[in-house]
């Protein structure tokens, strides 16, 4: 879409589409705001508030009293007003004159429940949060379960209460208030003809593309960047034996395609890097914090060519890191240290069920910074160092040597003054290079 310069003297209404309740407002704060931060929801409460008493449209408006009213400049007024759009809660109308004309019709968020089932808000959520602020956001609005076994229902019917009365028929009203959420928006979609045409006719019912499947189809296909003609092969083998789509399978389908199928390509999440919210603040100068700094701000793809010595890194490594972060859900960070421990104690290879089991129990321990998975491989390292030594067999004292030399370059008694090799210095450094 063509970006369109906004002015202050450009004009806006504000319609409001649907009813905003206080729960509303607190699934904005908890849901959506951690997705399109603290500005977006800023404008949508401003939008809100610029409404008339009965709280169904404005007056006409100058984007001025927008930037007097929440003192921020307009281009991130209006990167605050793409993200709204973006995730359903606004849609925005321009009519061109000398003065540019803007409606901006406002939509409830979704329900919890439709978004913490929602195959791209939900992951969004959980990886800008993190595992333990997500569940205790999951936590608040799960309802608590009350068993009614030994209750009996008295609840009054209607016809009970009320007797029928004859009257004059009154027509539906269409224009009354309702609630109203909005789906989210695709530049890219799935030509849904071509899908349908070449999926037989018996073996679909005339009724499996329902609009929230095509929504969904839509959602997936973008989460794991898949084209029409992928997608299609993946619904057939959705299909149930009534001929409809099944979700479940839907999703799993999709989620094995890029797993698996698409194992040569390069996958995208072996580029990201350790999320914000999970990072030592900056400020020390150890070559600790060094080491910590470089695991945060290298994603795990970039520290395996690194090892690599600037090759590619083979298709098998790339799909047991990609495993780790999608089957485990580690976090690329404590992904690094898995990466660089296993390395140096396993003479440079990474053997696959050494490092899942590593890995499954690191997320046992719900280790998500790589503070904690330095500290914990130093942990165990110093209790495999202590059994060995304490050992009198010539050979294990041969054995303890060995574990000796085949340490990191964070191992040490104390974390201050960390004794690293010429050859982790300068591997640290030209990794660190390539950040700046």
């Amino acid at each position: 879409m063509k970006h369109i310069t906004v002015l202050p003297a450009d004009t806006y209404t504000v319609i409001n589409k649907t009813i905003i309740t206080d729960k509303d407002k607190k699934i904005l704060t908890m849901l959506y705001q951690p997705i399109i931060g603290y500005t977006a929801v800023s404008l949508y409460n401003t939008l809100l508030d610029d409404l008339d008493k009965q709280e169904v449209m404005s007056e006409d408006l100058t984007h001025y009293h927008l930037i007097c009213t929440m003192q921020l400049k307009l281009e991130d007024i209006v990167v605050a007003r793409e993200k709204l759009e973006a995730v359903g809660l606004l849609r925005s109308y321009l009519k061109k004159e000398e003065v540019q004309q803007y409606v901006y019709m406002l939509y409830s968020p979704i329900l919890p429940q439709e978004f913490f089932n929602h195959p791209i808000l939900n992951i969004v959520l959980y990886n800008n949060l993190g595992k333990k602020e997500y569940e205790k956001v999951l936590s608040f609005f799960k309802v608590p379960l009350i068993s009614l076994k030994d209750y009996q229902e008295v609840t009054a019917p209607f016809d009970e209460v009320f007797s029928p009365t004859l009257g004059n028929i009154k027509e539906l009203e269409e224009d009354v208030s309702d609630k109203h959420s909005n789906s989210l928006i695709f530049k890219n979609k799935i030509d849904f003809d071509y899908l349908i045409e070449g999926i037989p006719k018996n073996q679909r019912h005339n009724k499996c593309f329902s609009d929230d499947i095509k929504e969904l189809i839509q959602q997936l296909s973008y989460i794991y960047q898949l084209d029409t003609a992928a997608m299609q092969g993946i619904i057939r083998n959705s299909l149930n034996e009534k001929g409809f789509i099944d979700k479940a399978v839907l999703r799993k389908s999709c989620r094995d395609y890029y797993q698996f199928d698409h194992a040569g390509n390069l996958p995208t999440l072996i580029y990201n890097r350790q999320p914000d919210f999970l990072k030592k603040p900056v400020g020390d100068s150890s070559k600790w914090a060094k080491m910590v700094y470089t695991f945060e701000n290298i994603s795990p793809y970039e520290l395996l060519k690194a090892k690599y010595k600037g090759a590619e890194p083979t298709d098998r490594d790339k799909r047991l890191i990609e495993s780790l972060l999608i089957d485990q859900k580690l976090a690329p960070g404590v992904v690094n240290v898995l990466i660089s421990y296993v390395l140096k104690v396993n003479h440079e290879q990474l053997k696959k069920s050494y490092v899942e089991t590593i890995a499954g129990q690191w997320k046992r321990l719900n280790i998500e910074t790589v503070e904690e998975a330095m500290r914990y491989t130093e942990k165990e390292h110093k209790k495999l160092h202590k059994i060995v030594r304490n050992s009198t067999d010539d050979k294990k004292t041969d054995k303890a040597k060995k574990v000796d030399e085949n340490l990191p370059a964070w191992f040490n008694q104390e974390q201050k003054v960390i004794e690293t090799t010429k050859e982790d210095e300068e591997e640290m450094d030209s990794i660190l290079k390539e950040l700046i």
